[in-house]
């Protein structure tokens, strides 16, 4: 590889010499990472393969892993739970997320920044919250809604909320705003002139929508389905604290359940074997998303300054459009809360009553293990500091090489960096777990540590990371860093003085909002934790599964409002840079 190859900018070669290292540092470090990032999915194939473990006298290489497997019956019926959980999830979350995307982009609907704001906010709210509220609502025997229809009506119990359409529900609910999100992008590039078109013909708008809309939209909208349902997939949070108790699992439980069992020792093998599974879904999966996106690209025929959308005016209609976000709100982030405080407050949880009343105390919160809170809560914040900090600096690396470096193949870069958002990140869980326990443990040995949830947190965020820094620094023109250059201006000095204080606004905007999503992760650091690494969701669930669950309630409110200052800062700055408003 040359030196030329390295510094070369798409607009200019740089200056050159020894002293300018930025560029031989930043390909090195993008070249580790890559091959760390590889090295997770290779030992979950290698250990698919093996009988014991390495080191074993019995150590040998055969496919039994795949064998018990695939003949075991639980297999089956924990992937078809899966595909029930993941469909139903992605049937609620877009019919929830598919009209408020098209209310902000296609009609006069008065509220769009607020709308944005209270969906974004939503994706940082912890998804075993809600679980635990709707828990307290809907349980067969405890639940408030079925307590007061057998108090009041003697019937009962109506409603279960521990059923695999029950955790679709759940987990449908707080994935609406991701289906917000991904589709308002859709209605967004769509041609109105086609709507347009239907309207002078005297098409009223409903039959615009279904005529017109939707099938313009269908490629964008099924590309945002093959997420959300890959999503769904993985998703450990709401399956764990709501079908956990019914013995009712789904992938990532089930693999959490092989790595974790109660009797007998880790089925390392058979989770390396269910994880290749997982490995050739998301290969599929993948493929047709990249397939969905590039012919939704047919439909995005926006160009030029002509681009100018009719809004629908929406008139009385405007009232169901309230409606429809009011009962979303209510049911996804208010109803549940409040039951989670509500259950907080109690001895043990009853129907709100002048003697309930009289019985809500402070016990639960003064109760607290909070020794292993505040190591739970140190080992967090660490994590939420350092994730989206070395993350970014990864990023910006990989950004800088797939964008500015001429080095040959350097677009196979960019498909290792996405390889985190298409392969479910509980895989690179069960990946580090393997790497660290039989190949690193004498040459790195970070198994139980806080640097090994540090690690998988930075592969899982890496792909959202460089689709920001690839987005901002694309906004930057190769020309200013070009007259940097001519100035005699190191690549160090460039990117330092020109590229970086540009990129500053979304730099920051990922940092942030990488350290929420940090805060709130239960998926990778279940599958990671030991005592010594525990992390403030870690335990939560423990408490949880301990069977405390007004104390677990206590402790996820504390989460909440843990929370809430990061979350304001964020609302702040994303309103200044405008990437809230419409």
């Amino acid at each position: 590889m040359t030196t030329a190859a390295v510094e070369g900018s798409t607009t200019g070669e740089g200056r050159k010499g020894l002293g300018d290292m930025m560029p031989m540092g930043m390909v090195s470090l993008v070249g580790l990472f890559s091959l760390l990032v590889l090295l997770h999915l290779a030992v979950v194939l290698w250990l698919a393969f093996t009988t014991s473990a390495p080191g074993s006298v019995d150590f040998t290489y055969s496919t039994a892993n795949f064998s018990e497997v695939f003949t075991d019956a639980r297999t089956w019926t924990v992937l078809r739970d899966t595909a029930i959980f993941g469909v139903v999830s992605l049937i609620v979350a877009l019919a929830f997320g598919v009209p408020a995307a098209w209310l902000v982009e296609r009609t006069d609907f008065s509220a769009k920044t607020l709308l944005f704001t209270l969906m974004a906010i939503g994706l940082l709210i912890p998804g075993f919250a809600a679980a635990m509220g709707w828990l307290f609502m809907l349980h067969p025997r405890i639940g408030l809604v079925n307590q007061f229809l057998l108090q009041t009506f003697h019937i009962g119990p109506l409603f279960d909320i521990m059923t695999l359409p029950g955790l679709g529900w759940v987990q449908g609910l707080n994935l609406a705003p991701l289906a917000f999100i991904m589709t308002a992008a859709v209605f967004r590039a769509m041609d109105p002139t086609l709507e347009e078109a239907a309207q002078m013909h005297g098409a009223s708008p409903w039959r615009v929508f279904a005529r017109v809309t939707l099938p313009l939209a269908a490629p964008g909208v099924i590309a945002a389905s093959i997420y959300i349902f890959m999503t769904a997939f993985a998703a450990f949070d709401v399956p764990a604290i709501i079908g956990w108790g019914n013995r009712l699992f789904t992938f990532s439980t089930f693999l959490y359940l092989l790595l974790s069992p109660q009797d007998v020792l880790p089925r390392y093998g058979l989770a390396a074997a269910l994880s290749t599974v997982a490995l050739a879904i998301a290969a599929v999966m993948s493929w047709w998303y990249v397939g969905m996106n590039k012919r939704s690209q047919r439909y995005a025929v926006v160009t030029g300054k002509a681009y100018r959308p009719k809004l629908i005016q929406l008139g009385w209609r405007k009232w169901l459009a309230w409606g429809l976000l009011g009962i979303y709100f209510l049911l996804s982030k208010i109803m549940p809360i409040s039951l989670l405080v509500w259950s907080s407050l109690l001895p043990y949880f009853q129907l709100p009553s002048a003697r309930a009343f009289s019985v809500v105390s402070m016990k639960h919160y003064y109760a607290l293990p909070w020794d292993l809170i505040a190591r739970g809560l140190t080992n967090t914040t660490i994590l939420a500091v350092l994730t989206p900090t070395i993350t970014l600096v990864i990023a910006l690396s990989f950004s800088w090489v797939v964008l500015r470096s001429r080095i040959p193949g350097r677009s196979w870069f960019d498909f290792i960096a996405f390889l985190p958002h298409a392969v479910p990140s509980v895989v690179f869980g069960v990946g580090a777990l393997l790497l660290t326990l039989f190949v690193f443990q004498k040459a790195v040995p970070i198994y139980g540590t806080i640097w090994l949830l540090l690690m998988v947190f930075i592969i899982a965020r890496i792909s959202y990371a460089t689709r920001m820094t690839n987005s901002g620094l694309v906004q930057i023109h190769g020309e200013l860093e070009e007259s940097a250059y001519v100035s005699g201006a190191s690549t160090w000095d460039t990117f330092r003085r020109v590229t970086f204080p540009l990129l500053t606004p979304t730099i920051l905007y990922a940092w942030l909002w990488i350290a929420l999503l940090t805060v709130r992760e239960l998926t990778l650091a279940v599958i990671m934790s030991t005592s010594g690494n525990i992390t403030f969701p870690v335990v939560v669930w423990s408490m949880w599964l301990a069977g405390g669950l007004a104390p677990a309630s206590a402790l996820a409110v504390v989460m909440l409002l843990l929370m809430t200052p990061l979350i304001a800062l964020y609302w702040v700055f994303a309103r200044r840079q405008g990437i809230l408003a419409t």
